[in-house]
């Protein structure tokens, strides 16, 4: 919390609206399914912070929030799907009220206008509620300040990854011709939310996704009740969770044997995932890491133009990273020890596709890996 009021301070901003769960959990342990209803945090430059949701909500932040109970506030559930009233149009009385935000000309705040989860509505009904008051992006100034994590946050993301090698394990056993693609990621899911002795697991910001045969070559396809065929593979996309903290894994399975093209490619990745390796390492940037891989693969007549990675942390619907730093041609960003990446590398043709990927943490030493999931095409015959 000191870290944003420092940033807030520094650029003269009367405080910052917050509407990213999350960032809500990041700042204050905030967690709920709640965040499809309007709900915000307000942090002042200075002084302590105020949530603002739901009146039936509000109460579960007592609970979980490291606030006071005079800095928790419920609106009215009238104002729920309101095509005449909003949420904000009560947030911004009550946070003005409060003094936690300005009201009028001649004042500067920032607000998350790229978060999932702050409408044009809302928007509009928080600038009528202020008055003037100038409104500008946050540009994601709490997820960039949760860009490197603590030792006890790395220790949450080393718990993740033993997840996501025990639910990635689980479902390389569980893909078999002749099953249904709902009873394989129902094996998943459970594995997903059991976790393992000790380290009880949580519902990931995506669901598992099961692209298969020819469809494999589009990413993000999730299931369906179709049978699994031998001669055809699929790629396997999941995350372990521990205390909304994310280690995604991807892997590819061929039932039978996989065609000459498959290996190749598989091989070529491997050989470009040992070259951007090396440059996963404080000092090194985004731009590095990226250019080490397709110089690798490109040896093998292969490119690929997208982004290989992008960081993680905490994760909540709909999506696990931290749209912060991308693994990308062009990025000057200069990795440092503590980052945290999603290293995935997708090969998606026409009509087939590769995928891996991989958890890991930046340490001065270079890349921790936070699973060991052999890589690799796995061969199920």
């Amino acid at each position: 919390m000191m870290r944003v009021q420092s940033v807030l301070a520094d650029r003269d901003v009367a405080a910052l609206v917050v509407c990213d769960p999350a960032n809500l959990y990041y700042l204050t342990g905030y967690n709920a399914w709640s965040f499809y209803t309007p709900q915000c945090l307000v942090v002042p430059a200075e002084g302590a912070p105020h949530l603002f949701a739901r009146a039936m909500d509000a109460q579960g932040a007592h609970y979980t929030a490291a606030l006071g109970p005079h800095h928790v506030h419920g609106y009215p559930e009238h104002l729920i799907h309101r095509p005449d009233l909003h949420p904000f149009d009560w947030i911004a009385e009550q946070a003005v009220d409060l003094g936690v935000l300005p009201s009028g000309p001649g004042s500067r705040i920032l607000v998350e206008l790229d978060s999932h989860f702050f409408s044009a509505r809302g928007y509009i009904a928080l600038q009528e509620g202020l008055g003037g008051v100038g409104i500008a992006d946050s540009a994601e100034l709490v997820n960039w300040v949760r860009l490197v994590k603590s030792p006890a946050e790395q220790d949450m993301l080393r718990y993740a990854g033993q997840i996501a090698e025990h639910t990635m394990l689980t479902a390389l056993g569980a893909i078999e011709a002749g099953r249904r693609q709902n009873d394989i990621v129902a094996d998943i899911q459970h594995a997903q939310t059991a976790g393992l002795e000790g380290i009880g697991g949580d519902y990931p910001a995506i669901v598992p996704m099961l692209p298969t045969g020819a469809t494999a070559g589009t990413p993000h396809l999730t299931w369906s009740d179709r049978v699994m065929r031998y001669g055809e593979a699929a790629t396997i996309e999941l995350a372990g969770v521990y205390q909304r903290y994310h280690a995604p894994l991807a892997r590819t399975v061929s039932l039978g044997k996989p065609p000459a093209h498959l290996v190749d490619c598989a091989a070529a990745v491997s050989e470009g995932y040992a070259a951007l390796a090396e440059e996963l390492r404080p000092g090194r940037t985004s731009h590095d890491v990226h250019t080490a891989f397709t110089t690798a693969i490109n040896r093998h007549g292969l490119s690929k133009e997208s982004r290989i990675g992008y960081s993680i942390g905490i994760g909540y619907p709909p999506d696990w990273g931290e749209r912060t730093v991308s693994l990308r041609t062009g990025s000057e960003t200069v990795l440092q020890a503590g980052m945290a990446f999603h290293v995935i590398l997708g090969m998606w043709m026409d009509g087939w596709g590769y995928e891996t990927s991989e958890p890991v943490l930046i340490t001065e030493h270079g890349p921790e890996r936070l699973t060991s999931v052999p890589g690799g095409l796995t061969i199920k015959t």
